[in-house]
């Protein structure tokens, strides 16, 4: 069945022009003249039946229907264009993909580990953009993404990677000199708070044995990291997950003032639309991600000293 899709010189030329707002600036950009694009564009539109141009005088602009279609061809012809580049980079070996990720997770977790990944797939090509939202994959380039948060998303397949344990951490000048402090003292220390997660200090004071303290109180941070850096910075002490502060506690720069845990409900887990799920590139991915979350799993086995 033959696909009812535009010639592409068509569908560039009218990207181009559609830019510029000018057939004249169009045809300089593609090295054509200015009658050759006007031919292009009137191919265009009788192809579509759609008028894209509204002709005002010596001048031309997009109409309602060309502005919208000019959006959709130029997302289009970037992610073509993309996917033809990286074919040629890899002379069809290997592959680009797109992760979206959370940013802390990205900075504190995974970064850290692919320089294994690169050395054992060094044909594939991994690209990261932060998103902390769940999305849908339909609109946007994202092959699979790393998503802390429910088994659910609309769409897509989801695999639990592990879960999260959260520790309070602070510098040792917030303790003056003690090596730990009860619940009922780190309660009147300052606390940090995620934006995302309003309820973390409660559930860990209910888990640590002080289900009634104000735990509200204190200023939010939009990223994890930003919280990292505020307990750092001696602004009190911040609810992190465990991994995120490893180097920073191993270093001492900051301690954990009281030993209780809270282990979330919720879990990471790689998710990817249906439709991705046969491709070779993400399959090795998934591979490695998944070898990596059972090495960590089993290197923090055994360390919690209390639950949920």
């Amino acid at each position: 069945m033959r696909r009812k899709i535009p010639p592409t010189e068509l569908l560039v030329a009218f990207e181009t022009a559609a830019r510029h707002q000018s057939f004249t600036r169009a045809a300089e950009e593609l090295s054509l003249t200015q009658s050759a694009v006007c031919r292009q564009i009137g191919a265009l539109e009788d192809f579509l039946g759609v008028q894209l141009f509204n002709r005002v005088k010596k001048r031309v602009l997009l109409s309602e229907a060309g502005t919208t279609y000019a959006l959709k061809v130029r997302d289009l012809l970037k992610l073509l264009e993309g996917e033809t580049l990286s074919l040629m980079a890899h002379q069809g070996a290997g592959g680009v993909l797109e992760l979206a990720v959370i940013p802390t997770f990205a900075t504190r977790w995974l970064i850290p580990r692919l320089a294994d990944f690169h050395a054992k797939h060094p044909s594939i090509i991994l690209n990261l953009t932060t998103r902390a939202e769940p999305f849908m994959f339909t609109d946007t380039p994202f092959d699979a993404a790393i998503h802390f948060g429910d088994p659910i998303w609309p769409g897509a397949m989801t695999e639990y990677l592990f879960g999260e344990e959260m520790v309070p951490v602070c510098t040792p000048a917030l303790l003056e000199g003690a090596a730990a402090i009860s619940v009922d003292d780190l309660a009147k220390k300052p606390l940090l708070h995620h934006a995302g997660r309003p309820e973390a200090w409660r559930e860990w004071f209910d888990v640590a044995g002080l289900p009634n303290v104000s735990a509200l109180r204190g200023p939010r941070y939009e990223l994890f990291s930003m919280l990292v850096e505020a307990a750092r910075a001696g602004l009190g002490v911040a609810l992190v997950p465990h991994f995120f502060v490893l180097s920073e506690v191993a270093s001492g720069e900051l301690i954990i003032p009281h030993p209780c845990l809270f282990r979330s409900k919720r879990a990471y887990y790689l998710v990817y639309p249906e439709n991705k799920a046969q491709s070779a590139s993400l399959e090795v991915f998934r591979a490695w991600l998944h070898g990596q979350a059972a090495a960590y799993i089993r290197d923090i086995s055994g360390g919690s000293s209390a639950s949920k």
